[in-house]
């Protein structure tokens, strides 16, 4: 006897999610959704069907909360600091007279 199952959740048409959610989860979802905008979701981890269902309840409130969760903060600018500069630049010229080091030996004439 077979147990897995598969859930449809028609996205597009479900009317109690915002349009920025049913974006977002569409954009998660990939390939699981259809043109027509519905999601499927497939449970077979468990032996019992029951379970499954369940595993696949508890994927469509995860995929679902992560669609309606807020955008992160956009990144701010910010100016290296001076010290980090001097590093960067003290590090530079430490390679560079590593690889000046590879060179042949001046001779001594």
């Amino acid at each position: 006897m077979a147990t897995a199952v598969q859930l449809f959740f028609p996205l597009e048409a479900s009317p109690s999610l915002p349009d920025r959610v049913k974006r977002n989860a569409v954009r998660l979802g990939g390939r699981k959704v259809s043109k027509e905008g519905v999601l499927m979701i497939e449970a077979n981890a468990h032996r019992s069907q029951e379970r499954n269902r369940e595993a696949a309840r508890e994927k469509l409130k995860e995929l679902i909360l992560t669609a309606a969760a807020p955008p992160p903060p956009r990144r701010r600018k910010t100016r290296p600091t001076k010290g980090s500069i001097e590093r960067r630049l003290k590090a530079k010229t430490g390679r560079g007279t590593i690889k000046k080091m590879r060179g042949k030996p001046a001779s001594d004439e």
